[in-house]
């Protein structure tokens, strides 16, 4: 008891504790600062940019030790020096996790035909080629782009063009006679201007699209490895409003506007979420606002003013 009352034994450690959540709410802070001047190409979540710089954090606490003397401990300038290095490994962090997904081992497209059509896996025999009428076709591209759509505004998936329904490698032989050069360079950047197009610039950068050879040799498939998007997707078309599709089972959906509405407030919270900025200006604003008088307060005051209980109509 006694020693409560005079003090603690080791002053240290209570500093030490009390700095813990400190260190961690700064880290927080600086990686939502990071972020938001980086405009989105810190692609970690908030909780792993938090533990990232909190390591960040440390580091650069550590190499303040040989930079600082003891007197400028947690000085501004030693202060400044430590989340500027938290700041760097989260940017460095962040490029190698982004490099790594973007060149992560996929599996052989061969194999991937052999697991059948599912809610993330869809085939297609061809991209711009009709093969029934023989023919190009506009429908075709308009289907392709509507399955991207719903891989992006779902869990994602997978998308192999030049694939049969029953898993066979066909190729893109076909749709490589719609293009300038027949290759597979050139498909591509046919995709990434019909996706720009139709989704959007910044929805065009999100899919990965590779190819491989049909096991004859003579054609290629390609295969488009969708991400879940970070935003709604629309799918435009000419002399149609913009559509909202999804993924239901192994079906593409489009969804009315009701339902649009819905799912985009619940799949991505954060478009619709107010800032408490807008909220305290909005509370300001409706505070000052002067309330319309109710159906009772009306015939109150009219009342009052022709000196009679009752309500007179010409008042």
């Amino acid at each position: 008891m006694d020693t409560l009352l005079t003090g603690p034994a080791n002053p240290s450690l209570i500093w030490w504790v009390l700095s813990q959540p400190t260190l961690v709410l700064t880290s927080f802070l600086v990686g939502r600062l990071t972020r938001f001047l980086l405009r989105g190409r810190v692609t970690v979540s908030d909780s792993a940019a938090t533990l990232i710089t909190l390591m960040g954090l440390w580091l650069g606490l550590l190499l303040s030790a040989w930079l600082f003397q003891a007197e400028d401990l947690m000085s501004p300038k030693m202060l400044i020096t430590a989340c500027s290095v938290a700041a760097v490994v989260l940017i460095v962090a962040s490029a190698i996790l982004a490099q790594r997904q973007r060149h992560r081992v996929l599996a052989p497209i061969a194999e991937m035909a052999r697991l059948g059509e599912s809610d993330r896996l869809e085939f297609k025999s061809s991209a711009r080629w009709n093969l029934r009428t023989d023919k190009r076709d506009e429908a075709m591209e308009t289907v392709v782009a509507k399955t991207v759509t719903a891989f992006l505004n779902s869990s994602g998936g997978t998308l192999l063009l030049g694939v049969d329904d029953d898993g066979t490698l066909i190729g893109l032989g076909p749709d490589y006679t719609t293009l300038k050069q027949p290759d597979a360079d050139r498909f591509e950047l046919w995709l990434r201007d019909m996706w720009r197009t139709r989704l959007g610039t910044n929805a065009a950068a999100l899919p990965l699209v590779d190819f491989a050879p049909t096991p004859q040799g003579d054609a290629e498939v390609c295969r488009i490895t969708v991400p879940p998007a970070p935003w709604p997707v629309y799918l435009r078309s000419k002399g149609r409003d913009a559509e909202l599709w999804v993924r239901v089972g192994n079906s593409t959906r489009r969804l009315e506007v009701d339902d649009a509405v819905d799912y985009v407030s619940l799949r991505w919270p954060r478009i619709n979420r107010v800032s408490w900025p807008t909220r305290i200006g909005d509370f300001l604003l409706r505070r000052d606002r002067v309330r319309p008088l109710s159906p009772a307060a009306i015939v109150t005051a009219r009342a009052e003013r022709t000196g009679s209980g009752a309500w007179d109509p010409d008042a």
